[in-house]
């Protein structure tokens, strides 16, 4: 795989979000799918823990969402830490293969460790050869399958072309809270999305699918633009819950300030496990 600093590829990366699933200021398609250019570049290294890693930048809309730092050489291509998009430098416990060497059908390897805090489950194999067709052109590629397992349940399949690196790759995340992240005046009542600054209750409620027992279910509130008086998305408060069976539900409650709401734009993010799996916006008006 080439690792000279300045190597660039370029990708037409196209996200299919599930029914009940936002993704905050995306704009989908008449289809409902979200198309974007993606530039992955190496720029330079990063010095971690007394070693050089080669810094692979993924360029998304023009913000460089996060860096993976890594290695290449005889045994495979490894990720030992990333750079998310807050710049914060996340250490792997143990290093991350994403493509083992030497590669052949059969193959296989794990990855079982802490990315941060989060834990991370994978499991990969390669399935095969095969010639396959992208918009950059025609490559004979490895095709390598993986299943995530932890911190949340997802699928990959990758097309690795020695001597150019991954050609194609489809990822599938199953959000851990299915489809249902609500907002309501009532327990009871209509989802909504705006509501008036005097409304004595807000009504978060949730319904996960394939939970882990012992999950943290967390809703974070937080306010987008509510005026010169609080920062750009500060957070006005946190509430959390623990999942009991994978089909667990609930409903968090926000309640009204002495004062009333704020009139402004927030929005409410739902965790599980620490991992953002969905977020729903709305607005209070006086």
């Amino acid at each position: 795989m080439p690792t000279a600093d300045g190597t660039s590829w370029r990708y037409n990366m196209t996200e299919e979000i599930g029914k009940g699933l936002k993704i905050p200021d995306a704009k989908p398609d008449a289809d409902g799918k979200i198309r974007l250019r993606v530039l992955y570049r190496i720029n330079g290294t990063e010095n971690v823990d007394g070693k050089d890693l080669l810094k692979f930048e993924m360029h998304r809309a023009g913000v460089i969402t996060n860096a993976d730092l890594l290695t290449v050489d005889d045994h495979g291509i490894v990720c030992r830490a990333r750079i998310n998009l807050d710049g914060e430098l996340v250490k792997f416990d143990s290093p991350q293969t994403m493509i083992a060497a030497p590669l052949k059908k059969g193959a296989s390897w794990d990855f079982n460790g802490k990315a941060g805090e989060a834990s991370v489950r994978q499991h990969y194999e390669v399935v095969g050869e095969e010639d396959i067709r992208v918009p950059a052109g025609n490559f004979h590629a490895f095709r390598i399958y993986g299943e995530q397992t932890s911190p949340s349940r997802m699928t990959i399949d990758r097309w690795f072309a020695i001597g150019v690196g991954i050609v194609k790759d489809v990822t599938a995340m199953r959000a851990a809270n299915g489809d249902l992240l609500q907002l309501a005046k009532e327990q009871f009542g209509n989802p909504i999305t705006t509501f008036s600054s005097s409304t004595s209750q807000i009504y978060v409620r949730w319904q996960g699918q394939r939970l882990r027992k012992g999950a943290k279910i967390k809703a974070v509130w937080i306010a987008e633009n509510i005026g010169e008086d609080f920062p750009q998305d500060y957070k006005v408060d946190e509430v959390s819950a623990v999942a009991e069976s994978p089909i667990a539900h609930g409903v968090f409650t926000l309640t009204r300030p002495e004062d009333g709401w704020a009139p402004g734009d927030y929005r409410v993010e739902f965790y599980v496990d620490d991992v953002l799996v969905d977020a729903v916006k709305l607005k209070i008006v006086k």
